[in-house]
């Protein structure tokens, strides 16, 4: 079974209850998100391998640590996963970016994908999958789907706020993927809405209804 992460970091904790509140606006909320994604990528690459490089500091010649070129991808769920994209790319400004859109059906909750582009080389990176809410775990588990049909074997999810029943979907689909995330909520409702959560993530983001 996948393992669940919770990022419970004092500063990811003390971002997220403002996010959650009600009255933050979208400028406040889009900077906590990427601060927030940034404060999380240190956990999500925290057991990347590293080697040793011989290099000359101003007093003497030393051996130091570098990453063991492992290439790394960051693919956002649209559109909400986007805000998400700018932290970690200030931890990992080499990696690529690609994107998988996908939006829940009002009526069944089910995902739809109308939208894929991928890096040509995606298949020989590390792909950390981003989306703020695993509600449903829908969308995270389809968007897992098609990067293993692409030929991705390390994959990473990293949310937001999660519920029992998305990270149990993600678990059971895709026992091999870890999941990043900063709270465990209690449930979803009878709209597939997390609760307590803080509401629609992408709305909320771009300051849309």
């Amino acid at each position: 079974m996948g393992k669940l992460h919770i990022v419970d970091h004092p500063l990811i904790q003390h971002k997220l209850t403002i996010m959650r509140d009600k009255h933050t606006g979208a400028k406040d909320f889009r900077v906590l998100l990427d601060e927030i994604s940034m404060l999380m990528g240190y956990e999500v690459t925290r057991d990347f391998p590293l080697c040793d490089v011989n290099i000359e500091t101003p007093m003497t010649h030393m051996t130091g640590k570098k990453i063991a070129g492992k290439k790394l991808a960051i693919v956002p769920i649209l559109r909400a996963g986007l805000g998400m994209v700018d932290g970690l790319l200030k931890l990992l400004p080499v990696a690529k970016v690609g994107h998988i859109g996908l939006y829940r059906d009002p009526v069944t909750h089910t995902p739809v994908v109308y939208y894929c582009k991928l890096p040509t080389d995606i298949d020989e990176r590390i792909v950390v999958v981003c989306d703020p809410m695993l509600a449903t775990g829908g969308s995270a588990s389809d968007a897992i789907s098609m990067l293993k049909e692409k030929g991705c074997k390390n994959i990473r999810l990293m949310c937001l706020v999660s519920a029992p029943e998305g990270v149990s979907k993600v678990q059971n689909d895709h026992p091999d993927v870890e999941i990043f995330t900063a709270a465990l909520d209690k449930e979803l409702n009878e709209n597939c809405y997390i609760v307590p959560g803080l509401g629609d993530a992408g709305d909320r983001l771009f300051g849309t209804k």
